[in-house]
């Protein structure tokens, strides 16, 4: 199945998400975006996760479709996302994206960061998240 060669290669995104994304969508009235999906130096545990909505898709992007919603990664964020899901939960302290990272050995507190065992010892503290908002 070309598809969960692709799930496990690349990312996966949850029909949750892919709903999420696909209002977001909707409401900008946006038509031909895509949901960039990358990781970024910072945070309080040396990396930290970033989503975009976005039609500027470059040639080297690595590209699927999960549930209706085009998914982009550049060449560099994939070798820290590789195998990552990406889902939509809802609950008593709000809502938003959230993403699982097998590739992670700490994260922050509030998961928006992360530290792989290639990055060193930034954020070695192991989840103490004293800049997150």
């Amino acid at each position: 199945m070309l598809m969960d060669e692709i799930s496990t290669q690349f990312i996966t995104v949850t029909p949750a998400a892919a709903e999420a994304v696909k209002d977001l969508l909707a409401r900008r009235n946006l038509s031909g975006y895509a949901l960039r999906v990358f990781i970024s130096g910072g945070g309080c545990s040396g990396y930290q996760y970033g989503m975009a909505l976005e039609n500027n898709i470059r040639e080297q992007d690595l590209q699927a479709e999960f549930h209706g919603v085009k998914v982009v990664v550049d060449e560099v964020s994939i070798n820290y996302l590789r195998g990552a899901t990406v889902d939509y939960v809802e609950g008593l302290m709000g809502a938003g994206f959230k993403i699982e990272n097998p590739n992670a050995i700490s994260s922050c507190g509030c998961g928006s960061s992360f530290r792989t065992k290639d990055s060193g010892e930034a954020g070695a503290s192991g989840g103490g998240c004293s800049g997150c908002g």
